[in-house]
């Protein structure tokens, strides 16, 4: 019997590769990229630990090269998601009562394999199946997965740790019990560190889960998959259950043991589960938990004590690092109209310089969106700004689908602070400024707060501490992400949880312990070490006291 008393100690996040010119990380990264953007592989469904083949497929292009097949996958239809949560509930009669030790185990060991051995593997599927760039690869694919898999372990044992005051003859703890049924994860094609935490997170507390991955993101998931299950994890822990939302979402929600859903998508779509699951609430045998995170129109805001420079970098890379395929990523940004001309001709220097396409030259800081139905909204929403006499498109504005989804980093300048594409969330490389009098400062920050329904991040730069203090308390409920003096993305595992609230989501901060206690439904136990014999107390006992 291990009776050890078990912590897992704070970690430290895991070193970002640099791939210099003729490293052996980058030599080896670009062999991995040439062979997956040159093989087509079959991706079936896993349930229960088995590979499903439905014959219902779909295909998966490079987005820099979209006439390029690079995987082709099976669809789960209303049969194969039941077989997912009969998998998944039945994993949860054993799954649910391992050591949490072991599962952390199981979670230290996927971290240690995607360090050491599928690092490359890993990043290039990212590359290749979602568009990044080798630093937004690295970043993500890599650092972000192993950071949430190494720091739950530790953010777990200290939630274990939480225990309650016992008195002399008594003793009470807290049993951490995981939901009872199956969660539902609904992940973005965006990243690979979030389809790995919205499945992991919840299974690590002891959950079980059906998956859906969204179908651009299939070739780094996949993998993922078969990390896991090299790791240890169990058969039926997650199921992967690629295929239509709707088809997924009908057959899984109304499902009475349905114990909670995972997402990170758009506000629509957690909008409509949100309403499903309120339609079935009579059928649950216990309440849902929804986490969510969903969109984002973050901002920038700039006070006149800001350094041009800070303010460009900031912008430049805050809005276009990824295609502004971030929920984080700026998209809006209010400058005073003494600094603007300098802002101005800085971001123009910068993006003269930025080059843009195929992932496997590393020379690109853009690439290509993820696909053409967000390639024609993206150009949507700019064709708005050119036909409009309240914008000017003064960066960019042209795209080029002919070889791959290319969208130029795009800056728009408006005179209407209400204008589409300084209200609407775009997800793409598209930033619109509007310049403000100095003057109106407070003003401008009101007017920051109540110009979106969002509340994800948000940053203010500025040299001078007071107007930062004036930011931070003016903008209190527009981010649940804040940044002093940096663009408002690049949230780290354990150092910046991570989620916002009004209409970008339930704010329970992947990265830290928050959402990890989700995903629990905690039980007290009292015992009395020696239980009373007779039902009275002593106010029942009568004695005259005039004697």
């Amino acid at each position: 019997m291990n009776n050890a008393i078990f912590n897992f100690e704070r970690p430290v996040n895991e070193p970002i590769k640099a791939y210099e010119s003729c490293s052996t990380d980058r030599l080896a990264l670009l062999e991995e990229i040439e062979k997956q953007s040159n093989t087509v592989i079959e991706i079936p469904l896993i349930i229960g630990g088995k590979e499903v083949r439905t014959g219902k497929m779909g295909e998966i292009t490079i987005p820099h090269n979209h006439k390029k097949v690079v995987a082709r996958y099976h669809m789960a239809g209303e049969k194969e998601v039941q077989m997912a949560i009969d998998a998944a509930l039945e994993a949860h009669k054993t799954w649910s009562t391992t050591s949490w030790v072991e599962r952390m185990s199981i979670s230290l060991k996927a971290a240690e394999l995607i360090s050491k051995k599928y690092r490359f593997k890993l990043n290039a599927a990212t590359m290749v199946g979602q568009g990044k760039n080798v630093f937004q690869a690295e970043i993500d694919a890599a650092c972000e997965v192993i950071d949430f898999l190494r720091f739950n372990a530790h953010f777990i044992s200290e939630i274990y740790n939480q225990q309650p005051h016992s008195e002399s003859g008594v003793i009470n703890r807290v049993e951490y019990r995981p939901l009872e049924g199956f969660v539902l994860s609904v992940t973005p094609f965006n990243f690979t560190a979030i389809g790995s935490n919205l499945n992991m997170a919840p299974a690590l507390m002891g959950n079980t889960l059906v998956w859906k991955p969204a179908s651009t993101s299939l070739l780094s998931n996949y993998l993922l998959m078969q990390i896991f299950k090299e790791a240890g994890l169990p058969d039926g822990v997650i199921n992967f259950v690629p295929g239509s939302g709707s088809v997924i979402g009908n057959a899984a929600v109304p499902h009475p043991m349905l114990a909670g859903i995972h997402f990170t998508g758009s506000t629509n779509t957690f909008n409509t589960l949100w309403k499903q699951v309120a339609e079935n609430i009579g059928k649950y045998r216990s309440y849902p938990k929804l986490v969510g995170e969903t969109g984002g129109k973050d901002f920038v805001v700039v006070h006149n004590t800001a350094n041009v420079d800070e303010v460009a970098t900031a912008l430049v890379r805050g809005a276009f690092e990824y295609q502004g395929q971030k929920c984080s990523a700026a998209s809006r940004a209010y400058i005073p109209k003494s600094l603007w001309s300098s802002v101005k001709e800085r971001m123009g220097e910068m993006l003269a310089q930025v080059k843009m396409g195929d992932v496997s030259n590393f020379e690109n800081f853009v690439n290509a969106v993820i696909d053409k139905k967000s390639f024609d909204n993206i150009m949507g929403y700019i064709a708005k700004a050119k036909e409009s006499n309240e914008a000017e498109v003064i960066f960019g504005g042209k795209g080029d689908s002919s070889v791959g989804w290319f969208i130029e980093p795009t800056v728009i300048f408006t005179t209407n602070p209400n204008f589409i594409t300084i209200e609407e969330e775009i997800f793409g490389p598209v930033l619109t400024i509007f310049v403000y009098n100095d003057e109106e400062w407070h003003e401008t920050l009101k007017l920051v707060d109540n110009t979106s329904p969002y509340g994800l991040t948000g940053s203010v730069i500025s040299k001078d501490r007071k107007a930062l203090n004036e930011a931070c308390a003016a903008l209190r409920y527009a981010a649940g992400n804040f940044y002093f003096n940096d663009k408002p993305s690049g949230a780290v595992v354990g150092q910046q949880p991570f989620g916002g609230a009004r209409a970008s989501g339930t704010n329970d901060k992947a990265g830290g312990p928050y959402n990890l206690l989700r995903w629990v439904s905690p039980r007290t136990i009292k015992e009395t070490l020696v239980p009373p014999t007779d039902f009275k107390y002593p106010f029942m006992t009568y004695r005259n006291c005039d004697k």
